[in-house]
C-alpha cells in the first residue's frame, strides 16, 4: 500500500469512530470561510473541502447539501443567542408585570447580542443564505429564536395578559421589528441605536400585550391566515406553490 493510500485530500483518513471529529473540522472550515467572505455566495462543497483538507465526497457523508452545511455552521451562534434570551427571561425582575418584563428582557438580550457581536449577527441575518424549499425551513437554526419568543408570549397569556395576535404571529412581528431596527442601524451607523431599538421593542410589546385582567390565563387570540402560514412553516407542513 502506498503512503498516500490512507489519505484523503492531504488529510489522513479518520479512524473508525472519529467521524464527529471530521464533522467539527468541516464546520470550523465553513466558519473560517464565512468570516473571511462575509457571505455564502462563493461557498461550495469543493471550497470547504480544500479549506478542511478533505475530499469533497467526505463532506457529503455528514451534510446533504450546502444549506445543511451552512445551517450547521451557524447553529452555535443561534443557540448562543437563544440561550442569552432565555437567561434574560429567567433573571428578569419586574414586580408590576413580571411576564411582560420577561418578554422585554428577551428583546433586550436580542439587541445586546447584535451590539456586542455585530459580525455574528450580520452573518446570521444579513447575509443571504442558500435557498431551500419552504418545507425545510423548520430545520433552520433560527427556530430557537422563534421558540423563545413564542414561549414569552405564552407566558404573558398564562399570567392573565390578553395577547392581540396568535403567539406565532406576535413572535414573528416582534422578531421582524427587532431585526429591522438593528439592520437599519447597522446600515446607517446610527449612534445610540441600541437604546432606540429597545424603546421601540418596549412600545411594540405594550401594543401586543395588554395589561393583565382578572380571571387567570387568557385564551389565544383568534386565529389568522398569517398565524396559520407561520405555523405551517414551523411544523414543516408548508409547501411551495
Amino acid at each position: 500500500m502506498s503512503k498516500d493510500a490512507n489519505a484523503i485530500g492531504g488529510r489522513k483518513r479518520s479512524p473508525r469512530g472519529q467521524g464527529e471529529q471530521l464533522r467539527r473540522e468541516i464546520l470550523a472550515a465553513v466558519a473560517r470561510l464565512l468570516d473571511e467572505w462575509g457571505s455564502t455566495e462563493k461557498l461550495t462543497m469543493r471550497a470547504v473541502a480544500r479549506e478542511a483538507g478533505v475530499a469533497a465526497p467526505s463532506i457529503y457523508l455528514h451534510f446533504s447539501d450546502k444549506a445543511d452545511l451552512v445551517w450547521a455552521a451557524l447553529e452555535d451562534k443561534y443557540a448562543d443567542l437563544a440561550a442569552r434570551m432565555r437567561t434574560a427571561d429567567t433573571c428578569a425582575t419586574d414586580a408590576a408585570e413580571p411576564a411582560k418584563g420577561r418578554l422585554l428582557a428577551q428583546a433586550r438580550a436580542y439587541c445586546l447580542f447584535a451590539q456586542e457581536l455585530p459580525g455574528h449577527y450580520r452573518l446570521m441575518y444579513e447575509t443571504q443564505q442558500p435557498q431551500v424549499d419552504v418545507s425545510r425551513l423548520h430545520l433552520h437554526p433560527s427556530r430557537h429564536i422563534s421558540q423563545s419568543l413564542r414561549e414569552g408570549f405564552a407566558q404573558c397569556r398564562a399570567a392573565g395578559h390578553p395577547v392581540m395576535m396568535p403567539d406565532e404571529q406576535a413572535a414573528q412581528t416582534l422578531w421582524a421589528s427587532l431585526h429591522g431596527s438593528i439592520a437599519l442601524h447597522h446600515t446607517l451607523m446610527v449612534e445610540g441605536a441600541g437604546a432606540l431599538t429597545e424603546e421601540l421593542a418596549s412600545g411594540l410589546i405594550d401594543a401586543l400585550v395588554s395589561p393583565a385582567v382578572p380571571g387567570g390565563p387568557q385564551p389565544p387570540a383568534a386565529d389568522t391566515e398569517a398565524a396559520r402560514n407561520i405555523r405551517a412553516i414551523l411544523t414543516g407542513d408548508a409547501a411551495e406553490e
